[in-house]
């Protein structure tokens, strides 16, 4: 059933999984860090920190299918887009605390969501990036037939 859908939304798919599951991550690891005494910004920040380590791999081995070793600077790019996602989550939430909207569970659903579109696409544009699921091996085989 899933292999039929168009790969895009497949891989859509696979992302918003991987963000239930690093989501699940941080909020254990922020927790836990509670319960261990670290704090408020310590514990969310561990927390934040366990879900990106782990959204990183899942997305770049399960959702973008990115074979082989790592490109040169993947890491980076991850997090630069990480902080440009935030950014736009942060700004919408600021500009509705300007606007007098405090505490709205709607203001936040809507940072939520951008984040994520900005989160994917940077991902799927900028991060992962180059061969993936297999398809550039495939043409160098098929390429190699050829050869005298």
């Amino acid at each position: 059933m899933l292999s039929s859908l168009p790969s895009d939304l497949l891989r859509m798919l696979r992302f918003g999984a991987v963000g239930v599951l690093n989501t699940a991550l941080g909020y254990a690891t922020i927790l836990a860090g509670l319960a261990l005494g670290l704090g408020d910004i310590a514990s969310n920040a561990t927390g934040y920190a366990a879900g990106l380590i782990l959204g990183f791999f899942l997305n770049r081995q399960w959702t973008f299918n990115r074979e082989g070793g790592f490109r040169p600077g993947t890491a980076q790019r991850y997090v630069i887009i990480f902080v440009v996602a935030y950014g736009a989550n942060l700004a919408i939430v600021v500009a509705a605390v300007s606007a007098g909207i405090l505490e709205n569970p709607f203001v936040h659903l809507a940072g939520n969501c951008l984040y994520s579109i900005i989160f994917y696409f940077g991902s799927a544009r900028f991060v992962f990036v180059g061969n993936t699921d297999g398809s550039a091996a495939a043409i160098r085989a098929t390429s190699m037939d050829h050869i005298p």
